[in-house]
């Protein structure tokens, strides 16, 4: 796999843009499929290049994480701390957001829709990747069309799970052709991704660093097996803790990865060498644009607070009831949030003021709401960033780890793990300190849809959330890592709790609608119970 490696760090691979296959660039986000499939060995015999950018093509899709309408909106959105209110500069888009929050999407819903094409680019690229190995196509050798074709295998596997967490019953499509795919259940789903992953996971490397970065390494296969089990009881009814620990010891035990010494170096410009990248998605700010995140977090003047060449949009904010429940001491509060004056970087002066209140979802001001400054803004940063997401990180394994232990009655073991996490984040370590019955306690947000005064107007289903401290402790560490509906939905809250200007709408809304265009070109296909075809 030497031949691939020095390539897979997207942000080092200017090369990529040279790499040129049936006359096609790699610096595109959009491969022509059909240009794949139409390849011979009478004409064409790739090279060295043209396999890289091949394999490349698998991964390219994931950029979709940070996209504008992408997987970060999907999971941040429809969930519990960010909100996109209108605001005087527009923002109603149609009401796109408005449907996110109150959990009325339709068919036609954009998010939902962008992560169902963006997965299905992966696999099939993916599926041809492997055909033309296997036909021999690509003329590589036993061993490494072994390798490569393992790696796609997990990769696969990765997407089919992301599939699996929001929409639930999906084709499983293995090879490249042209018959309609039929439609599975989410069990099925379920248990295609784990026999995948327990399959390659002996036959991928072990290797950290440069050569690995951004693959499907045996470690990221775990960690997708890891998140899986964690949520098994959601996707199949049948909870699976210890498979998830045991997974997560895998990781653990090699001692490849540790804890950040700081939090914010996590999510710096240059973060490629920390050491919780698990699995990373690589962005490059002229070579692989597609993080715009931040132009929809950021008001337009914050050109002047961080020295950007561009201007940002200004959308997106935090619900107050989850500033609320940050405990005092806790760095993770201004490393996530920019609040209060933000200042000139030139000269200190005040260029606005954010304040913590949010009247109405219909309506805010454009400095209403605190702002998401958890990743760095590089000076001179543009529409897109180099920052690289990290996707699974070993934080969240240490995390998924102690929500097992929690739930298994080993809380004593929870707490410990949990202590290590905060202690990085707390000034005072004896304020980082928490109990296993802490954990077991009631969540402390202050759930309810608030009035234009932020107070609780509609209260809604009071009762505890079993392990809910737990919980605040995944929105503290995680916030705004394209991760919380998925864990609010684990805990019971996402289909249960009322907060900022939602209420919860029915368990169907677990899993997304399978969208109008997909339905209309493949008769195969279900609309997901609870959703109009």
């Amino acid at each position: 796999m030497e031949f691939f490696v020095k390539y897979m760090k997207i942000k080092k691979a200017k090369v990529w843009m040279l790499a040129i296959l049936s006359g096609l660039t790699l610096g595109c986000t959009g491969l022509d499929e059909e240009v794949f499939s139409e390849v011979t060995e009478d004409s064409f015999v790739p090279g060295e290049s043209d396999i890289i950018a091949l394999m490349a093509s698998t991964y390219t899709p994931m950029r979709f994480v940070m996209d504008w309408q992408g997987y970060f909106d999907l999971q941040e959105e429809s969930a519990d701390i960010i909100v996109t209110p209108t605001r005087p500069n527009g923002w109603d888009d149609g009401g796109v957001y408005k449907r996110m929050h109150w959990h009325k999407w339709d068919n036609l819903q954009w998010q939902p829709t962008n992560t169902w094409r963006s997965c299905y680019r992966g696999i099939n690229s993916i599926n041809r990747v492997i055909l033309q190995v296997e036909s021999g196509l690509i003329p590589v050798d036993e061993q490494q069309a072994t390798d490569i074709i393992n790696e796609m295998r997990g990769l696969r596997a990765f997407y089919y799970a992301i599939l699996l967490d929001t929409h639930g019953n999906v084709p499983i499509i293995t090879d490249y052709g042209d018959e309609l795919p039929v439609q599975h259940t989410r069990q099925q789903v379920f248990d295609f991704v784990e026999a995948e992953l327990l399959e390659v996971i002996p036959f991928l490397t072990d290797v950290v660093g440069d050569v690995s970065y951004g693959r499907m390494t045996k470690y990221a296969a775990y960690h997708t097996l890891a998140r899986i089990y964690l949520n098994a009881e959601v996707y199949t009814g049948t909870a699976q803790w210890e498979k998830c620990i045991n997974a997560c010891n895998a990781i653990i035990d090699d001692g490849k990865f540790s804890l950040s010494p700081d939090y914010s170096d996590i999510f710096a410009t240059n973060n490629d060498k920390n050491p919780e990248m698990v699995f990373a998605i690589p962005y490059d700010a002229i070579y692989a644009k597609q993080w715009t995140a931040h132009m929809k977090m950021l008001l337009p003047d914050h050109r002047h607070v961080f020295g950007m060449e561009t201007q940002p949009w200004g959308g997106s904010s935090c619900n107050p009831q989850f500033i609320d429940s940050y405990e005092e001491g806790d760095n993770r509060l201004q490393d996530t949030w920019l609040m209060g004056d933000q200042l000139n970087k030139n000269n200190g002066s005040v260029v606005m003021t954010l304040t913590k209140e949010m009247p109405s979802i219909e309506f805010c001001d454009a400095t209403q709401g605190f702002r998401c400054g958890k990743y760095e803004i590089e000076e001179g940063a543009t529409g897109s960033l180099s920052n690289d997401f990290p996707f699974y990180r070993y934080t969240d394994v240490l995390m998924m780890k102690a929500e097992c232990l929690l739930r298994t009655g080993r809380s004593a073991e929870a707490a410990q793990i949990v202590t290590d996490v905060r202690s990085r984040s707390f000034d005072d370590p004896d304020d980082a300190v928490v109990t296993g019955a802490e954990l077991e306690g009631d969540t402390t947000m202050a759930y309810g849809t608030l009035d234009t005064e932020g107070n609780i107007d509609e209260a809604g289903d009071q009762s505890p959330v079993a392990y809910g401290r737990f919980l605040d402790e995944l929105g503290w560490e995680f916030a705004c890592e394209a991760r919380r509906r998925t864990d609010l939905i684990r805990f019971g809250v996402f289909q249960t709790k009322n907060w900022y200007n939602h209420k919860p709408q029915g368990d169907h809304t677990i899993i997304f609608p399978i969208g109008l265009e997909e339905l209309n070109t493949n008769t195969n296909l279900d609309q997901n119970p609870g959703y109009i075809k």
